[in-house]
C-alpha cells in the first residue's frame, strides 16, 4: 500500500463529518475558492484559525504590505477558531489542501494524515534556510511525530515556569531570596510561622498549590526526578513515578504539607482559585508558570496601588543534581506545508523560503504589531497600540502564522519591573529545562488508557502527600498502574524509542 493510498484510506473515516462543509466553507475568505495554489513564488494559500470576530479585510493595508516585501501573494483562508479543527479534518478528507495550513496540534487525524504523506517531512531541508535553522531541538522534537518534523512549531516560552514570591514578605523578614531547596523549605516555614505581614496574627503560609498537578510535577525535576520519562540505564525508558528522585520529592512534599506550610485544601481547591491566596496576603509563594508573576503584581496593585515591589519571580530551586526546571512543550501548533499542493522540492523549497522570510523582525514585527502610524506609535524605545477597533482589525489574527524562529522579535509594549523580571528567567530556564525523551513518541495505549493511567499514579500521590498512604501504598498504586496496562504502556514506548534511534 503506498502513501497516497493509505492517506485516502485515512480521509474515509473522517467522511463523516464533511456534512459542515457548507456552513464551514461560507465562513472563511478564500480568494481562490479551491483551496488549491500554484505552490510557486507568486502565491500561497494558506488556511488558519481566527480568534477574533472579524477577518481582516483583503485590502488589508498590513497584508498588502505583507505581500509588497514578500513578493508572494497571500490567499489567507480564515477559519473561525470555535470550528477550526472540524475545518482541518474536513480539508483533509477533500483531500484539496491549500499550500500551508496551521495545525493547532498533534490530533490523530494530523497524526494520521503525516504519516500517510498528507505532508511534507521537512527536516532534511530546514538547514538551508537562516532562521528555520536555528529551531530549538528540544522545541522540535516536542512537534515531531514518530520522530520526523511535518510543520514548523510556532514557538511559545520553553522555560516559562518559576516561583512567585512575596518580595516584601522576604524584606519584612529579613531573607535572601532562596536558591536551593532547603532555602526554599526555610522561606516556606519562616512565611508560615514568623508573620511575614506583620498583623500579630497566624494566618499566613507559605506555598498555594491546588489540584492542578503542574506545580507538583515541576518541583519534582528540582529533586532530580526525569521530566515524565527517564533513562532505565540499559538505554531504554522508564516513568519518572518508579525512579527514586520521584519519591524523595514526595517525601518533601509529605514534610511541608504536615508541618502546614502548604494550604490543607490543596487537593480539592479549584485551580481558578490559586492566586487567591496569594494576592489576599494569606501565602508567599506560587511554584507556576513564571508569568504568573505579573498577573499577582497587577492584581495587587489594584487593590492598593502603593504596593509597588511586593513580587518576585525567581528560577527553580538547586537540588542534589543542580539546577533543573520543567520545560513546557514550547509550541503552540505549527505550520504544515501539503504535498497535494506543493508537489515538488522546487515548489517546497519556496514555500520554505516565505515561511522563513515570515521570521525576519520586520515581518515578525509586521504580522504582530501592524503598521506604525497606524495600528502603534512608537515612544522612547516601546510601542504604544493603538484602541481604534477598525485598525486593529487590519491585523489581527495575521499573528497566527507566526513562527517566533528563532526567537519573538515583535515590538514591545512598555514593560513593568515584574514583566521584566519574567522575561529574564524565562530566557535563562531555557538553559536548564530536562527534556521530556517521550514527547514525540505517539503511543497507541495512553491513547486508550492514559487518562486512567495518570489517575492511580496522581491520586497516590495525593494520598502520599496528605498521609493516607505510606510509601508502601504508592508503591501499590504503581503495581495496579503496571497491571491496568502500565506495563504494556512502558513496553510500546520503549518500541517506539528503538526505532528513533
Amino acid at each position: 500500500m503506498g502513501q497516497n493510498t493509505g492517506f485516502k484510506k485515512g480521509a474515509l473515516l473522517l467522511s463523516a463529518t464533511l456534512v459542515l462543509s457548507t456552513v464551514l466553507g461560507a465562513c472563511s475568505t478564500d480568494k481562490a475558492g479551491s483551496g488549491t495554489a500554484a505552490g510557486g513564488t507568486d502565491q500561497i494559500t494558506i488556511m488558519l484559525p481566527n480568534f477574533e470576530a472579524e477577518n481582516p479585510p483583503d485590502n488589508s493595508p498590513v497584508i498588502q504590505k505583507l505581500e509588497e516585501l514578500t513578493k508572494v501573494d497571500v490567499n489567507l483562508q480564515w477559519v473561525p477558531s470555535s470550528s477550526y479543527e472540524d475545518k482541518f479534518n474536513i480539508t483533509l478528507a477533500s483531500g484539496k489542501l491549500p499550500d500551508v495550513m496551521v495545525v493547532l496540534g498533534k490530533s490523530p487525524s494530523f497524526i494520521n494524515a503525516a504519516r500517510t504523506g498528507a505532508f511534507w517531512e521537512l527536516g532534511p531541508y530546514l538547514k538551508d534556510y537562516p532562521n528555520l535553522s536555528k529551531m530549538n531541538e528540544i522545541i522540535t522534537n516536542n512537534a515531531s511525530i514518530d520522530g520526523k518534523t511535518y510543520g514548523i512549531y510556532r514557538a511559545r516560552a520553553l522555560g516559562r515556569n518559576g516561583v512567585t514570591i512575596r518580595k516584601d514578605w522576604l524584606e519584612k523578614l529579613g531573607l535572601e531570596e532562596p536558591k536551593t531547596i532547603d532555602e526554599f523549605y526555610n522561606v516556606l516555614k519562616a512565611f508560615t510561622k514568623d508573620d511575614p505581614d506583620g498583623n500579630g496574627k497566624d494566618d499566613t503560609y507559605g506555598l498555594v498549590a491546588s489540584k492542578f498537578t503542574g506545580p507538583w510535577d515541576n518541583m519534582q525535576i528540582w529533586f532530580g526526578a526525569p521530566n515524565k520519562w527517564g533513562d532505565d540505564g540499559n538505554g531504554g525508558l522508564m516513568p519518572a513515578h518508579e525512579t527514586p528522585e520521584y519519591m524523595e520529592a514526595l517525601k518533601f512534599f509529605r514534610q511541608i504539607y504536615s508541618e502546614g506550610l502548604v494550604n490543607k485544601d490543596f487537593a480539592v481547591m479549584d485551580a481558578t482559585k490559586l492566586p487567591d491566596p496569594f494576592v489576599n496576603g494569606q501565602a508567599g509563594v506560587m511554584v507556576d508558570v513564571a508569568d504568573n508573576a505579573q498577573r499577582m503584581d497587577q492584581k495587587i496593585l489594584e487593590k492598593d496601588p502603593s504596593a509597588t515591589g511586593h513580587v518576585d519571580v525567581l528560577q527553580a530551586m538547586e537540588g542534589p543534581k543542580g539546577l533543573r526546571d520543567m520545560p513546557t512543550s514550547g509550541y503552540s501548533g505549527m505550520i504544515a506545508i501539503s504535498k497535494s499542493s506543493v508537489k515538488t522540492e522546487e515548489e517546497l523549497k519556496k514555500v520554505l523560503s516565505f515561511l522563513d522570510q515570515l521570521n525576519e523582525p520586520e515581518l515578525q514585527a509586521l504580522l504582530g504589531n501592524g503598521l506604525e502610524g497606524k495600528q502603534y506609535e512608537k515612544k522612547e524605545g516601546y510601542i504604544i497600540p493603538t484602541t481604534d477597533k477598525l485598525a486593529l482589525r487590519d491585523v489581527q489574527g495575521l499573528n497566527q502564522i507566526l513562527m517566533f524562529v528563532p526567537e519573538d522579535r515583535t515590538l514591545r509594549v512598555q514593560q513593568t519591573p515584574v514583566r521584566e523580571k519574567v522575561a529574564q528567567v524565562q530566557k535563562a530556564n531555557e538553559e536548564i529545562v530536562i527534556a521530556n525523551p517521550g514527547e514525540p513518541l505517539i503511543s497507541d495505549v495512553y491513547a486508550q488508557k492514559g487518562p486512567q493511567l495518570d489517575n492511580i499514579i496522581n491520586d497516590a500521590r495525593i494520598k502520599f502527600i496528605v498521609g493516607q498512604i505510606d510509601e508502601k501504598g504508592f508503591q501499590d498504586a504503581v503495581a495496579l498502574w503496571k497491571s491496568s496496562g502500565g506495563d504494556d504502556y512502558v513496553k510500546e514506548v520503549n518500541e517506539l524509542y528503538a526505532a528513533l534511534k
